[in-house]
């Protein structure tokens, strides 16, 4: 570690505080709201709207992270070739944000669905009434499911960037680095 890494780490932190923040309170704040309204036809217009109002910053925040990420990966090449875990977790947080990158795609679509379905009655932006179009109903019940993957896997993703913190210690990062070669010479006799 020999320079500081504050604006890529406040990237990396910064755009998944957002990521997870915005995902949970649209699932808990937007959707929630919409079911609100008494008119039942208007509910899902203004859910759409409320999210298509937080993705241009969903998608600045998805950037931000994912730029911070890459430039952190860089930053710490050589920790993650020669400190033992820091690959596995490394690892892992890649799974992770591919993991929440497919999820945020896939409740894009599915929003961009209901928004086309018109004003359609619905009890909620995600809970079909009795009498919403069986297509709809669908669509509302794969994203009442999906809409909660995205902040249990960006959840996920600060935990394992705690685990990178915790690994940078000096406790960690000396008998990590040197178990890797300590392995290697064990391995030649």
């Amino acid at each position: 570690m020999s320079g500081r890494n504050t604006i890529i780490r406040s990237l990396n932190d910064l755009g998944l505080a957002a990521w997870f923040g915005g995902s949970l309170a649209g699932a808990v704040g937007i959707n929630g709201a919409a079911a609100e309204l008494p008119e039942r036809t208007r509910r899902l217009h203004v859910a759409n709207s409320g999210w298509a109002r937080w993705t241009p910053v969903n998608f600045a925040a998805i950037g931000a992270h994912l730029a911070g990420s890459a430039g952190l990966l860089l930053a710490n090449k050589g920790r993650v070739a020669t400190q033992r875990g820091v690959g596995v977790t490394s690892v892992l947080k890649t799974g992770l944000t591919a993991a929440a990158l497919g999820a945020t795609a896939y409740t894009g679509v599915l929003g961009k669905k209901l928004d086309g379905a018109g004003d359609v009655p619905v009890e909620g932006a995600t809970e079909p009434a009795v009498d919403t179009t069986p297509e709809v109903a669908a669509t509302q019940r794969q994203l009442k499911a999906a809409q909660w993957v995205i902040p249990a896997l960006t959840a996920a993703l600060v935990v394992v960037n705690a685990v990178h913190g915790e690994q940078q210690r000096p406790s960690q990062a000396l008998p990590g680095i040197l178990a890797k070669p300590g392995r290697l010479i064990g391995a030649l006799t």
